[in-house]
């Protein structure tokens, strides 16, 4: 085991807030031990852990969904490349669904927007009549396919 670090050297090291640290180890991502005078004690190796709670923080990936990753690691170890190539992997079919609805959302309100709503029929989400109820809840031109069938399914949107 290498040198520990204070909680302060783990937020300065990793860019993160103190109050995020403690957050994080409150929620199970992270864990320290006290010391004799109650201080924490991080090892080394909560920097990678860290640095991937960031990481897929950044790219959209809940804190909830993070944690069920990270509690699959053996013996709540740190995530090796092995690691991260496999909850990388298991995220990118929902990162994937992500960028297709947020591409489907930016070209759609583009041209809405574009036209300053002069022309409320010609815009992408118009819906005379309201015909798309018939497809389900929920704003069915911004949703994707499998947005579309979850939330048909879960009733919800």
């Amino acid at each position: 085991m290498g040198r520990e670090l204070s909680v302060g050297e783990v937020a300065h090291r990793s860019g993160i807030a103190v109050s995020a640290l403690h957050f994080y180890e409150t929620k199970g991502l992270i864990q320290s031990h006290r010391t004799g005078g109650n201080q924490r004690r991080y090892g080394q190796d909560v920097l990678r852990r860290v640095a991937v709670i960031k990481v897929a923080q950044e790219v959209g990936i809940s804190l909830a969904d993070i944690a069920a990753a990270l509690a699959a690691l053996p013996d709540g170890r740190t995530p090796t490349r092995e690691d991260w190539r496999v909850l990388s992997e298991g995220w990118a079919a929902d990162l994937d669904q992500r960028i297709l609805q947020l591409q489907k959302l930016r070209n759609g309100l583009t041209n809405c927007i574009g036209c300053g709503c002069m022309s409320i029929d010609r815009c992408p989400l118009h819906n005379a009549d309201d015909h798309l109820s018939e497809d389900g809840p929920g704003p069915r031109l911004l949703l994707t396919a499998s947005h579309r069938k979850s939330s048909r399914e879960c009733g919800k949107l």
